[in-house]
C-alpha cells in the first residue's frame, strides 16, 4: 500500500475514470459482435470483458482524462501513470487462490419480464452536464485539494442514501455515463444499468470481504474462479500468463465488473480492471458497442446478453437497474 502522505492526497481527490489517450473505441465490425462476459460461480455462457495488467498503465503523456462536468467545477482527476497517486494506494499483486462461496448474483431476484420487451426506467447523473471538448490541463490534474465536494461527487452520496450502492462505486458509474453520453450519444447509457451490472458481479466492489477504498480499489483483489471447464464453468486457456488474475494456467474474471484477460485488453485502455472508474468505464463502452442503443428495448437485452449470454442474468440486470432508476428519482442536485 502507499505511504500515509499518499493515501491523504487520494482522500482528499476524487479519482474519476480516465479515457484511453488513444481516442474512442474504433467501431467493432458489424461480424464481430463482442463476446459475453463470465460470471463468478455461474456458468458463462459466453466470453465476457477481461482485465488489464498490473503495470499495464499507460505512460503520463498518454493518460486519457474523462471529462466530468461543468456546472461552474471541473472535477479534478488522478493520473493512472507510473508512480501515481493511484499506484500507491491500489490493492496487492493478484493470487490465485479458491475463491470465496459467496456470489452476489445468488441474492438476487430475477425480474419478471420478457427478453426485449421493454428496457429499464431511464436515469442520468443529475446535476453534472458535460463540458464538451474540454480536457483538465496537466496542472489542473495535479491539483491534490479542492474546497468542498463537486457535483459529481454530491450526487452519489444522494444517490446511494436512497439505493445502498457505496458512493465510491456510484461515482465510477456515473462517469462512465458522462463520459458516453460525451463520446457517444446515441447509446444513452445509464448510471443504474451499470450499477446492476456491479452489483451481480462484486456487490460493487465489495466482493468476498472486500471494502471499496476511496481510491476505487477494493482492499483485496477480486478474482473469480478459475475458468477449468468443470462442471457448470466454461473452460477458457490462460491468456495473459497469469498477469491479471494470478493463474498461468486458465483465465479468471477480475475486478469489479469481472473483466477476463482477453476482453479486458481490448476495452480496458490500459488500465486496472481492479479500479473501479476504469471498470465501469470499459463495460460502459463494451455495453455500446457497434451504435448499440441502451435506452431501447432492444438495444438493452442485447448489450446485457452480450456481456453474460444468460436470461437470468439480464432479468436480474434488469430489476436491479429498474429499482435503482426509480429510487434515484427522488434525488435533485439543484
Amino acid at each position: 500500500m502507499g505511504s500515509e502522505q499518499a493515501e491523504q492526497e487520494v482522500a482528499d481527490m476524487l479519482p474519476a475514470a480516465v479515457e484511453a489517450a488513444a481516442g474512442p473505441e474504433p467501431e467493432p465490425e458489424p461480424e464481430a459482435e463482442p463476446e459475453p462476459e463470465p460470471e463468478p460461480g455461474v456458468e458463462p455462457e459466453a466470453e465476457t470483458p477481461a482485465a488489464p495488467p498490473d503495470g499495464g498503465r499507460p505512460a503520463r503523456a498518454r493518460a486519457g482524462l474523462a471529462v466530468l462536468g461543468r456546472v461552474g467545477i471541473v472535477l479534478a482527476v488522478l493520473t493512472v501513470a507510473g508512480g501515481g497517486i493511484w499506484a500507491t494506494g491500489r490493492a496487492g499483486s493478484p493470487q490465485a487462490s479458491p475463491t470465496t462461496t459467496e456470489i452476489p448474483a445468488l441474492q438476487v431476484k430475477a425480474a419478471d419480464v420478457a427478453p426485449g420487451s421493454t428496457a429499464p426506467v431511464d436515469a442520468t447523473v443529475n446535476g453534472a452536464q458535460i463540458a464538451t471538448g474540454q480536457q483538465p490541463q496537466p496542472q489542473q490534474q495535479q491539483q491534490g485539494k479542492r474546497q468542498g465536494k463537486d457535483l459529481l461527487s454530491l450526487w452519489a452520496d444522494k444517490v446511494s442514501d436512497v439505493t445502498g450502492i457505496p458512493a465510491r462505486a456510484l461515482i465510477g458509474y456515473g462517469n462512465a455515463e458522462l463520459v458516453l453520453r460525451a463520446s457517444q450519444p446515441s447509446c444513452r447509457i445509464s448510471w443504474a444499468t451499470l450499477a446492476g451490472i456491479g452489483r451481480i458481479e462484486s456487490n460493487h466492489g465489495q466482493y468476498g470481504g472486500a471494502v471499496l477504498q476511496a481510491n476505487g480499489y477494493p482492499s483485496k483483489p477480486i478474482i473469480g474462479v478459475p475458468l477449468d471447464g468443470t462442471p457448470g464453468v466454461r473452460a477458457i486457456g490462460d491468456t495473459d500468463h497469469g498477469r491479471f488474475d494470478g493463474d498461468p494456467y486458465y483465465d479468471r474474471a477480475v475486478g469489479p465488473m469481472q473483466f477476463i484477460p482477453s476482453t479486458w485488453a481490448r476495452w480496458g485502455g490500459g488500465y486496472d480492471p481492479q479500479q473501479i472508474d476504469a471498470a465501469a468505464l470499459a463495460a460502459a463502452k463494451y455495453l455500446c458497442a457497434g451504435g448499440r442503443d441502451m435506452a431501447s428495448p432492444p438495444g438493452w437485452w442485447q448489450g446485457i446478453l452480450s456481456y453474460n449470454n444468460s436470461v437470468d442474468y439480464a432479468q436480474k440486470v434488469f430489476g436491479l437497474a429498474d429499482s435503482y432508476a426509480k429510487a434515484a428519482q427522488v434525488v435533485r442536485m439543484s
